[in-house]
């Protein structure tokens, strides 16, 4: 499955704080999760639904310099909560589902990992409340039309931070990296730009890539 610039953004500048937990949701092939543990997490757990992503995760962190600090489920997220129950995490991240009512697609992998009606965001939020520890912190990629939606329906969390991506200076943004806590504080919210030009990454998005893509150890930066 294709990895688009995006999230491998929202995973380079994941909240993660050394020794956190950290709860992948719909963790699909387990990038999130090698740039969580990457980042100093003590340990991961990756879920995900279709059997094709989770094999090929298995496979990933398997050929991972830290095997040991994750772990893959092939479940749905919503039997996991219920079976984790006394669990807590540091950190859940999820790039969730973000099509609601739209029309299906022809793939069902692609249609699964799109569509809400596998993931609600009721769902999610009720996952994060069951399973996040009370300093906890909830970290999501969303299109930028449903970030609205989603924090009004978040109920007993608070958006502390927006970061939209926006490809060139004169693009408008269309995902936001949200970051929401149970304590209320001000809203931090901001853009980053990602390209200069075609193919050229800006100073501040090549900061956070440097450390996670191959293109920057072959330069040398």
């Amino acid at each position: 499955m294709k990895v688009c610039t995006d999230s491998i953004l929202f995973g380079a500048m994941a909240p993660v704080n050394g020794g956190d937990r950290v709860l992948d949701v719909g963790a699909g092939t387990g990038v999130l999760s090698l740039m969580a543990a990457q980042l100093g997490a003590a340990h991961v757990t990756a879920v995900e639904l279709t059997d094709e992503a989770y094999q090929e995760c298995r496979i990933n962190f398997g050929a991972s310099p830290w095997a040991d600090r994750l772990t893959s489920v092939h479940q749905d997220i919503q039997s996991f909560a219920l079976k984790a129950a006394g669990q807590s995490y540091d950190l859940i991240i999820s790039n969730p589902p973000f099509f609601d009512n739209h029309f299906k697609s022809g793939d069902p992998l692609r249609h699964i990992a799109r569509h809400t009606d596998r993931l609600s965001y009721a769902d999610l939020i009720g996952i994060a409340d069951r399973l996040m520890a009370p300093e906890g912190l909830l970290y999501l990629l969303m299109p930028v039309h449903a970030v609205a939606k989603f924090a009004a329906a978040a109920s007993g969390f608070y958006l502390v931070r927006q970061t939209d991506y926006r490809a060139y200076t004169h693009s408008e943004a269309k995902v936001a990296a949200l970051t929401f806590s149970r304590t209320a504080a001000v809203l931090v919210k901001d853009n980053l730009i990602v390209y200069e030009s075609a193919g050229v990454y800006t100073q501040v998005s090549e900061q956070y890539l440097s450390a996670f893509l191959l293109r920057f150890l072959r330069t040398g930066k």
